[in-house]
């Protein structure tokens, strides 16, 4: 089979590209061919045979003229179409798996290659993995980060609210050209021609479930994640929370639950725009941004692990990994998260931004030795999807009729 990997960045650049990176080693793995198409960067570590890619689209160091025609550029993109039309002749894909690709590639793919379908004749399923709610909310959280509130207001396909709230990056200038954009293609009918997106948890099925145009064709199928060996390690008395200091992130109800419990130690490991908040506080412990050894060794070592998030998370990875390493997790109850935790037996649930409802939870594991031995051994037995389980999985996926 051959399959064409579909995504804006061909470097390293967030969990989308580690996805495609590690989806296209196992696909080659198992016998098939795989190319890739998206923008050309210094970085790109992966591509196609007839080397065609867009020019990198840069939003924050572009020039004043560049940045004139990138309204223009963000929605529709002849030149993508170009590029990827050469990869399709040359490649003649079985599969077009899409992931990232609006703003810099757009839509405009998707067209090209119903158009080179048509044409040649030759049969190519299009798949898209929803990596966030870009299809369903212009600005792919929906959350408007000037309220902080979670919104729901364009699922229906309706989507001048994104103007109204200023919900990409608080301006009205790029809120508009989101809603035009989601406008245009709407109007089009583009995505009607995917055959199966792909939603990392129930949750987002739900969500994509909501505009009638993708009901039907959605999939849930949680993220992959590697094998990890367990490892006996002797517990410290400590909560962890580590990941991104931010208000989305639930960051604000964990700094006032630890003012509520100052009979509890807390270790705090990562950075981000609040992390001035944790000063001053006496049972936290600020680490820093930790990652590889050290930070599985705070988590392995942890007598329980936070996830307090307060916007609709997908698939985190962080809590599958906590339980792997043998550390029960605390979750907000939104998003993807509960789907992650086996309630009373590898971690707990609490309301999400209610401190006290999370120092109920942290009593019930931080303070009682008992049950926080029983929940560690009840991760022993647990498992998610690794990538071969995945592949096999989505193989089925694209050889759908």
């Amino acid at each position: 089979m051959k399959v064409l990997m579909v995504n804006k960045f061909l470097h390293p650049n967030g969990g989308s590209e580690t996805y495609i990176f590690k989806l296209g080693d196992a696909l080659k793995a198992a016998g098939h061919e795989v190319e890739f198409f998206g923008m050309e960067h210094e970085g790109r570590c992966v591509g196609n045979s007839v080397n065609a890619y867009t020019k990198d689209m840069d939003f924050h160091d572009a020039g004043k003229l560049e940045k004139l025609t990138y309204p223009v550029k963000t929605i529709y993109s002849s030149d993508a179409r170009k590029k990827i039309r050469l990869v399709l002749d040359d490649f003649k894909p079985d599969v077009v798996h899409l992931n990232n690709f609006n703003y810099q590639l757009t839509p405009s793919v998707i067209l090209e290659i119903v158009k080179w379908r048509k044409k040649t004749g030759h049969p190519c399923r299009i798949v898209y993995t929803a990596h966030d709610y870009q299809l369903v909310c212009p600005n792919h959280m929906c959350n408007n980060p000037n309220t902080g509130e979670n919104c729901e207001k364009c699922l229906s396909g309706k989507f001048l609210s994104c103007t109204k709230g200023k919900c990409i990056h608080g301006s009205t200038a790029k809120s508009l050209i989101g809603t035009m954009e989601a406008t245009f293609w709407k109007m089009k009918g583009t995505y009607k021609y995917i055959d199966a997106f792909l939603c990392c948890s129930n949750f987002m099925k739900s969500k994509l479930d909501a505009n009638p145009l993708f009901a039907g064709r959605t999939i849930a199928i949680h993220n992959f994640i590697d094998h990890i060996p367990w490892k006996e390690v002797s517990k410290e008395d400590y909560v962890l929370y580590f990941g991104r200091f931010s208000k989305e992130k639930g960051i604000g109800t964990m700094i006032e639950a630890a003012k509520k419990m100052p009979e509890v130690s807390f270790v705090f490991a990562g950075k981000g725009p609040l992390e001035d908040q944790l000063g001053g506080i006496p049972n936290i412990q600020g680490v820093g941004f930790k990652s590889g050894e050290e930070l599985e060794d705070l988590i392995r070592k942890a007598r329980v692990s936070v996830y307090p998030s307060e916007w609709y998370e997908n698939c985190p990875f962080s809590v599958m990994e906590s339980q792997l390493y043998g550390t029960p997790v605390i979750g907000a109850d939104i998003g993807g998260i509960p789907e992650l935790i086996r309630e009373g037996e590898t971690g707990l649930l609490f309301e999400s931004g209610n401190a006290d409802a999370l120092c109920d939870a942290i009593k019930k594991i931080a303070l009682d030795e008992e049950n926080a031995e029983k929940m560690h051994e009840a991760c022993r037995d647990l498992s998610f999807d690794n990538l071969e389980e995945y592949l096999e999985k989505l193989l089925k996926i694209y050889a759908q009729d």
